[in-house]
This record gives C-alpha cells, sequence and structure tokens, in this order.
C-alpha cells in the first residue's frame, strides 16, 4: 500500500526482514567493486575482529532505502537524504530487520523525515535517518 503526506502520521512504522546470504553479499560486490575479504572470503572472514564475515554497511543502508521506496511511504518515494551510523556487524547468513518510523512531517516541503533502524540477532546494527518526498495521490 502506498503511503502520501496527507495519509502518514508521525509514528506511524513499518519493518521487513531478510536473511542475508554470501550469495547476497558477493553480488553486491560485484556490483559495486567492494571485494574486502572480510565481507566476501570465508577465512578473511575468520581470522578477522569479527569470527566470519560481515555484510556491507553500505548494503543495510541500499535495503533501508529499498523499504523507503518500495514499501513504505512506498512506490514513487523520493530520497531527499539518508544518513547512517554503523553501530555493529551484520554477519552473513543472519537476518537483518529494517524499520522505518515516521518522526515529523516537513509541511513547508511535503517532506517527511523518518528513523530508519537495521537489527540483527535482537541488536541495533544501523540508526539514522533519511528525509523523504512521499508518493503523491496520483502516482
Amino acid at each position: 500500500m502506498t503511503h502520501t503526506y496527507e495519509s502518514l502520521s508521525v509514528g506511524d512504522s513499518f519493518s521487513w526482514s531478510r536473511t542475508l546470504t554470501m550469495d547476497d553479499v558477493r553480488a553486491f560486490a560485484d556490483v559495486t567493486g567492494d571485494d574486502n575479504p572480510i565481507h566476501v572470503d570465508e577465512e578473511a572472514g575468520r581470522q578477522s575482529r569479527f569470527g566470519r564475515p560481515v555484510v556491507h554497511g553500505v548494503y543495510l543502508l541500499g535495503i533501508a532505502s529499498k523499504v523507503l521506496g518500495r514499501d513504505f511511504p512506498g512506490p514513487g518515494s523520493i530520497a531527499v537524504s539518508l544518513s547512517a551510523k554503523f553501530l555493529r556487524p551484520v554477519p552473513v547468513g543472519e537476518e537483518v530487520t529494517i524499520e522505518v518510523k515516521v518522526a515529523e512531517k516537513i509541511e513547508r516541503h511535503g517532506h517527511v523525515k523518518m528513523r530508519m533502524y537495521a537489527y540483527s540477532n535482537g541488536k541495533m546494527s544501523l540508526g539514522g535517518e533519511a528525509v523523504v518526498i512521499p508518493p503523491s495521490a496520483d502516482e
């Protein structure tokens, strides 16, 4: 369901979960060129401070962008800004949950400030915010 500026209220939220596999991480590495061994090499991941390969932080941000653009507010949303802090790594093979929540409606521009979070194993891995232009009723 698509949510317009008018239909959104402060406090509205949405969450989406997915297990991120090594195939997912390697596909992301292929597209971006970020083939840092800590992400794509099992042995390098085991020898790292994390003890196993971890998902690219920017991949998590990309998934949050997918949620904002496809799920909530929905198709037709336009990101104006995204900012995030990477708080802890997400090991490859674990489920990640992206949660977005309406924090503020900016009436002057028709924008919405959203809080966004990524959780893995019950702990916050990413925290940040986005400003989006929700779709119009015509879209």
